[in-house]
């Protein structure tokens, strides 16, 4: 693959509760699909001969087996809820073997999270070689990681200060990344115009509060126009395929393991 290339690898596309969902017998739960069988969201951006890792849920372990995921060279946050920074311990794997700290892009809420769940990976005593090493960053804008040029997307999702990221790279690509949203601030909207790729929450049909339904995901899409739109967050309440057959032309859920190369 070329070093400009920029490849996305969905990690995870389930909802906080992953699917299936424990004790749960409905039919996506039991589905034999396995595009129906969602892990919590995640993503792993592959560019300029770098592994850049958003978000580190739960379910981290599993995701970089399976996708045979041995370095990592930053993690971006796009929010402090556990289904997206709980397997932040997952990330000494990617320590062992680095004389460096591993640098983590967040907001400063966020970084005041992560800090009082994992102090001991922050703290000024850990040294020993098997730990988290973190190297902490606060986005209060635009920042870059090598040639790729990350601009942060404010949005509202509940009462937790929350971010997408909009990804620019060097050959003028742009791909936004939203999966947690229920409202866009007009000057998020602004920065989402003329896209290649919008990936964006799209929990299930019927109207949530601190998530976008099916129909508001759709309409987002519509309003911003960008070439091609997968939805990510999908509960239990939304069949792969069935989902698939009904949406327009240009959009499509993604799915477990689905690679994106541009």
């Amino acid at each position: 693959m070329s070093s400009d290339t920029f490849k996305i690898t969905f990690l995870g596309t389930g909802t906080s509760v992953g699917v299936p969902v424990i004790g749960c017998s409905c039919d996506v739960c039991k589905s034999t699909d396995p595009r129906n069988n969602r892990t919590r969201s995640s993503i792993l951006i592959t560019t300029g001969g770098m592994n850049l890792l958003v978000d580190s849920g739960p379910d981290l372990r599993e995701q970089a087996l399976r996708e045979n995921i041995s370095s990592l060279d930053a993690v971006l946050y796009t929010h402090a809820h556990v289904d997206h920074v709980a397997g932040f311990d997952e990330l000494r794997a990617f320590c062992w073997f680095k004389q460096e700290p591993l640098p983590l892009h967040a907001s400063a809420a966020t970084h005041q999270v992560l800090r009082a769940m994992f102090g001991w990976a922050f703290h000024k005593d850990n040294t020993y070689r098997g730990y988290v090493k973190p190297d902490p960053h606060t986005f209060t804008g635009k920042f870059s990681i090598g040639p790729l040029k990350i601009t942060p997307l404010p949005v509202t999702h509940g009462s937790v200060e929350t971010h997408g990221f909009l990804f620019q790279t060097p050959d003028g690509k742009r791909i936004a990344y939203v999966p947690d949203v229920n409202r866009f601030p007009a000057e998020t909207l602004e920065l989402m115009k003329n896209l290649d790729l919008l990936i964006l929450d799209a929990l299930r049909d019927t109207p949530h509060p601190t998530h976008l339904s099916v129909s508001e995901a759709v309409e987002i899409s519509a309003k911003l126009s960008p070439k091609n739109t997968l939805f990510t967050h999908l509960s239990h309440d939304v069949e792969h395929a069935e989902l698939s057959a009904r949406l327009p032309d240009n959009i499509l859920p993604a799915h477990d393991g689905l690679i994106v190369i541009l």
